[in-house]
């Protein structure tokens, strides 16, 4: 016999729909913690320490801890072969190793996600599954707290596992939307939802600054005060999730597959149709391509600025995290500005004039100089000015591409093809690392996905794209 679906929901009128909208924005204020805190702040820089901590109680055990720690590089450099941690039995340099466990969790996003989207899709049990997802994300995030001296190891498990369940949950906090708003109402409920999730983010961030710069006269040493923060993410992350979990409904969905497997394998089958389908529309196929490309370098960046003023530049936490700060909030006022520009110029002369501004910022990273604390803010800043209208002027673009009323199923591929496309920026960042042990030469490595995505996009034919897919092309496009 079929699964019975999900109760029928009764209440659909404006004043149900905005109370579940209310509920649905605090979930990107309680994820956006993770996102923050933990990938663009405080793990990278904290996880390259901890691994060699590992590597110098393994290859050089007659030199003190403190002093190993401190002449980490020129010790490696003077032993070739030495300086390196097993990771399941390959030699891995501890700069190195965030990148490699950020890769992995990256690939398992890319197995997992299509599943994720299967369950929510054929079972419709969203609101459970996204409370499943945010405290498994939780507390594995909460659990980052025990990763100490040398157990870089459970530090990178603990990440991944984390990172997989976030991405998960945010699959299944994005298929609400269309459930949750009129078409009238979407544009608005999603600019809410990101610019809030941005606010979340930035301010357990500035709490946390404030616990950082104060962990001396709290009696804390800088690591505690370190773990505490990443701590503070899964804590919050935990919290504000009830919210949303208390608001948001399940919809009927028609009868399905009778075990969890099966209705994975018709989800599966949907996905391939709808691939298949995307042979009809090329132009579409290539400006998504084209999207994947250049968003791979900006989340590659993004996910390695931290480690990358910590180990190239050599910056403090301080400085790291008021950077971050910083993008945080003008990283949302950047986007309001490229909307004006698009309105201006075009929306897709707009993007291709912030890819320049994102290859620019990358190559101007080989030449900050170390310490130079103004040099990476004035970059930091560059980055915020981009990094919200590139991403939200894209999915715009993409939205006029795709033909109406699939519009829940393109969007699903492209946040799987979105969570995943990181993984070949990650995986270049990693082996950049593994054969140079620059943090310098990683990030510059990141043109090439620039370059690539510019000339892609500047291939892309949009006007006819959007005639293809169905739609009026805009007047101005």
């Amino acid at each position: 016999m079929p699964v019975p679906a999900p109760p029928a929901v009764q209440d659909d009128s404006p004043a149900a729909r905005r109370r579940e909208q209310r509920g649905w924005y605090l979930y990107d204020w309680a994820n956006s913690a993770f996102y923050t805190t933990i990938i663009s702040v405080f793990l990278g820089p904290y996880l390259i320490p901890v691994a060699k901590a590992a590597a110098c109680a393994k290859d050089f055990p007659s030199v003190p801890a403190a002093a190993c720690s401190a002449g980490f590089d020129r010790l490696a450099g003077e032993n070739p072969g030495l300086g390196y941690v097993d990771v399941l039995g390959a030699d891995i340099r501890p700069a190195a190793f965030f990148g490699l466990t950020l890769t992995v969790a990256v690939f398992l996003q890319i197995v997992f996600l299509p599943v994720v989207g299967a369950l929510a899709d054929h079972t419709g049990r969203k609101r459970e599954l996204l409370g499943g997802f945010a405290y498994v994300g939780a507390l594995a995030t909460m659990g980052l707290f025990f990763v100490e001296g040398d157990r870089y190891l459970l530090g990178g498990v603990l990440f991944v596992v984390a990172n997989l369940a976030y991405g998960s949950s945010v699959v299944v906090y994005d298929s609400f939307l269309p459930q949750i708003s009129s078409p009238e109402e979407r544009d608005a409920v999603s600019s809410r939802g990101w610019a809030i999730g941005y606010l979340g983010g930035g301010l357990l961030l500035a709490l946390n600054l404030v616990l950082y710069l104060r962990h001396e006269s709290l009696g804390l040493d800088e690591g505690m005060a370190v773990r505490i923060c990443m701590m503070s993410a899964g804590l919050w992350w935990a919290t504000f999730t009830v919210v949303p979990l208390l608001r948001l409904r399940n919809r009927p969905v028609p009868a399905h597959e009778t075990t969890a497997l099966a209705s994975v394998g018709g989800s599966f089958r949907q996905l391939g149709r709808t691939l298949a389908e995307l042979r009809r529309y090329p132009l579409t196929l290539l400006f998504l391509v084209a999207y994947l490309v250049y968003n791979d370098g900006v989340q590659t960046v993004i996910g390695n600025s931290a480690a990358f003023a910590s180990e190239a530049l050599k910056l403090d936490k301080t400085v790291q995290i008021t950077a971050i700060l910083m993008v945080q909030f003008v990283a949302f006022f950047g986007a309001l500005l490229l909307g004006r520009l698009a309105r201006s110029y075009g929306t897709k002369r707009t993007v291709l004039g912030s890819l320049v501004v994102w290859t620019v910022i990358v190559v101007v990273a080989m030449f900050v100089q170390e310490g130079a604390q103004l040099q990476f803010y004035l970059m930091a800043f560059a980055i915020a000015i981009v990094l919200g209208g590139t991403q939200a002027l894209s999915r715009s673009l993409f939205s006029q591409v795709i033909p109406k009323g699939r519009e829940a199923e393109y969007f699903s591929l492209l946040q799987i093809s979105d969570k995943g496309s990181a993984f070949i920026g990650s995986l270049t960042v990693t082996i950049a690392l593994q054969l140079t042990n620059s943090y310098r030469i990683a990030i510059v490595s990141m043109i090439v996905f620039f370059v690539a995505g510019f000339v892609l996009l500047a291939l892309t034919n949009l006007p006819r794209a959007i005639r293809a897919a169905g739609n009026e092309v805009p007047e101005r496009i």
